[in-house]
């Protein structure tokens, strides 16, 4: 007897579901495609501490244009560091400004950034462009090359091999560019075809900028005033030798670099040859060898092919929800983006390799939102090199906490390569501090050996004793208190008498609790002030049933003042597993209703604030409201083509309107990208003790999810 059709039928697609993700197939289908000159979408290659940005022709060759009407296009490495003499001598006791503790000590903390030593601390040392490529035209009337005269341009960026194909024609004449970078040397590949080179009308000019307007905090402009501050020496046919600021690096070149004019260079193509192909490699010394642009692409071919095969994949595949694409390119789009632009030997600004914003500086807070997906989604050592910095850094993080009347490792939260904080209101944000611990256990879940203990357990160990000494014994309450002062993650709050941040309060709570799994695995015995402060922390504040962002100011839900910028009273349960009774289900549904109500969409919120409410629904049992949170096309949440998130500086204008509507603030923004993965990667693989499949996926019929290598949350 036959089985009935449908049990065939339904047998035919669980086998179909059942076979491996087509990876090729999921990623290619993402790739980027620019077919004009589109402002908003410059593509990049990069491999993780360096990266090229490119325009419409595959090089930067309107640089100008993009960065007054839309993305930057910039060469970035994350040790290209560069500093204005310090001629005063400041120090960060100069931009100090006293506040009162608890226990009634007066202590400095640097939070004045106007006064000169404050403003000369915050933009010093700041990153650094190390140079442009532009395509030079030979125009029939003499004119320079223009956006106008890009004809029927056809731009790929293929995610499958990492190489950008830019297509298009100059006076009707075609024009093949295409760019790739080296997966493990910071080095980029150039290859134009065109009749026009082997008429030798079309070159390529190599500049070094001065830097970046200093005067500019995010995205600023590339300065090209006062020549003769900096170097560019040409020391042999084939490199320059490069000094500013205290920088000094080499610029290498497969062929010969021609000298054409002040910080200007020339690679012109030979003779009757249709392809001008070269490298260039930028670092601390001169290469002896560069190699041909067809080992670059091929480098880069295998390298990507790798990453994608032996990483996490999802595909929505056979979805009929109209947001799934829209889903699946996200994914494959940030896991890109992150992938080439924050995993540098200094962890990330928020801009990544793009351009600069704070100076280059890296916000510590933001750590987690860059880089916890990596561990996720399979790709553990770009996680692991972020850490790498920490533990290099564990020397100056004892010194400031020292400097603070704290024990073990106090990390400073706005921050160059050398760890020294940043005046403003950053020494007194607190969220940054417990990171570390959070990481090392997500690497620690993938790789449980005593390997990876021996190797973070200093980390955890010091970061988790200044956490212990970082509350303040209340006698009234018999209970720790978080501040003042402090700044929490919802940066509103008065920071001299702000006290018991929910969200705060809850990481402190967990991963202190973290720190003595550590020991325990170590076979040492738990520190008895962990546990005390641990049992004794105080509660998280809430008010009328709901809880509330700050305990000393409980008016989150009373004053529409207080609900804009981080609705992270959300974040104890969402972005941290529940911690019974520690935090309630019933508190936070009623929380979750609130800020979906209530909050002030409108005014600034940023782009890890929706994955981190999604996060939230997703524990909660709520996948629709996930879903419908993380793919929301609301202010600072409308990803461009590229993959990229930009913050709007006007958050009150429609967020549907055009792009070149509203100002931006920051033209990229990577913690959006990270944080989205993070969620989504919770949301489809889970967390420990969840037992329904892909939770944060609504059960409706319309969705259809294969996942393979993804890894669940605590």
């Amino acid at each position: 007897m036959k089985p009935p059709f449908w049990l065939v039928a339904l047998a035919l697609v669980s086998t179909a579901f059942a076979a491996p993700i087509d990876r090729e197939a999921l990623v290619r289908r993402h790739n980027p495609v620019v077919r004009s000159v589109d402002y908003d979408s410059p593509l990049t290659v990069g491999n993780g501490g360096f990266a090229f940005t490119a325009d419409i022709t595959g090089l930067q060759t309107f640089a100008y244009d993009y960065h007054r009407n839309g993305v930057p296009t910039e060469t970035q490495a994350r040790w290209a560091w560069v500093s204005d003499e310090n001629v005063a001598g400041y120090t960060l006791a100069d931009a100090n400004k006293d506040f009162t503790l608890p226990d009634g000590r007066v202590l400095g903390f640097p939070t004045r950034s106007s006064v000169p030593a404050g403003d000369w601390l915050r933009k010093n040392p700041r990153a650094h462009p190390v140079g442009q490529l532009q395509l030079v035209w030979d125009k029939p009337d003499g004119s320079p090359l223009t956006p106008a005269d890009i004809e029927e341009p056809e731009q790929t960026l293929d995610l499958w091999t990492g190489i950008i194909t830019s297509k298009f024609k100059l006076g009707g004449v075609p024009v093949m560019v295409t760019t790739a970078c080296d997966p493990t040397k910071d080095m980029v590949a150039v290859n134009i075809q065109s009749e026009l080179v082997a008429q030798g009308k079309v070159r390529v000019r190599l500049a070094f900028p001065r830097g970046h307007d200093v005067n500019t905090k995010n995205t600023p402009a590339l300065d090209w005033d006062q020549a003769e501050s900096h170097q560019s020496k040409a020391e042999g046919k084939g490199w320059v030798e490069r000094n500013v600021g205290g920088l000094r690096y080499f610029v290498t070149c497969e062929r010969n670099l021609e000298s054409n004019g002040a910080h200007r260079f020339v690679i012109k193509p030979e003779a009757g040859q249709e392809t001008l192909s070269f490298t260039m490699h930028f670092g601390a010394e001169p290469k002896k060898y560069a190699p041909a642009a067809g080992e670059i692409l091929k480098a880069s071919a295998d390298h990507w092919e790798k990453f994608w095969h032996e990483t996490a994949a999802v595909d929505f595949s056979g979805s009929t929800n109209p947001l799934a694409q829209k889903f699946e390119q996200r994914i494959v789009l940030s896991r890109y983006l992150t992938a080439v632009q924050c995993a540098g030997d200094v962890p990330p600004q928020e801009s990544g390799l793009t351009c600069n914003t704070w100076y280059g500086k890296h916000h510590t807070e933001m750590v987690w939102w860059h880089t916890a997906q990596f561990a996720l989604w399979g790709h553990d050592a770009a996680l692991a090199r972020n850490l790498e910095w920490f533990i290099r850094q564990l020397p100056a993080a004892r010194a400031l906490a020292a400097s603070r009347g704290l024990q073990g490792a106090r990390w400073a939260k706005m921050t160059g390569p050398e760890m020294r904080e940043s005046p403003g209101g950053n020494p007194l944000i607190i969220w940054n501090q417990p990171h570390p611990i959070y990481l090392a256990e997500l690497l620690y879940r993938n790789t449980p050996t005593a390997e990876t203990l021996a190797h973070y357990r200093d980390l955890v160990f010091e970061t988790a004793d200044c956490l212990a000494t970082m509350v303040h014994w209340n006698e009234a309450t018999q209970r720790y208190d978080l501040g003042p002062p402090l700044w929490i993650a919802q940066e509103i709050y008065d920071q001299a008498t702000s006290r018991n941040p929910s969200f705060e309060l809850a990481y402190w709570r967990w991963t202190l609790g973290l720190a003595q799994q550590w020991r325990e695995r170590l076979g040492l015995p738990r520190v008895e002030k962990w546990d005390h402060v641990i049992a004794h922390l105080a509660p998280i504040p809430e008010k009328d049933g709901k809880y509330v962002a700050l305990g000393s100011h409980p008016d989150t839900w009373d004053n529409i003042d207080s609900r804009h910028d981080h609705p992270t009273m959300l974040a104890p349960l969402g972005l941290l597993p529940p911690q019974a009774p520690y935090t309630d289900r019933p508190t936070m549904e009623r929380t979750l209703d609130a800020v979906l109500a209530h909050w002030d969409w409108a005014a600034k919120i940023w782009g890890w604030d929706y994955p981190m409410i999604a996060m939230t629904a997703a524990r909660l049992g709520r996948p629709e409201v996930a879903v419908e949170i993380l793919l929301r096309d609301g202010p600072n949440n409308v990803y461009l083509p590229n993959g990229h998130a930009p913050v709007r500086s006007d958050e009150r204008v429609d967020p549907n309107a055009p792009s070149g509507a509203r100002k931006r603030e920051i033209a990229v923004y990577l913690p959006a990208n990270g944080s989205f993965l993070a969620a989504a990667a919770l949301m489809i693989a889970g967390w420990d003790g969840n037992e329904v499949e892909f939770p944060g996926i609504p059960q409706d019929g319309t969705w259809q999810v294969r996942a393979e290598g993804l890894k669940p949350l605590p």
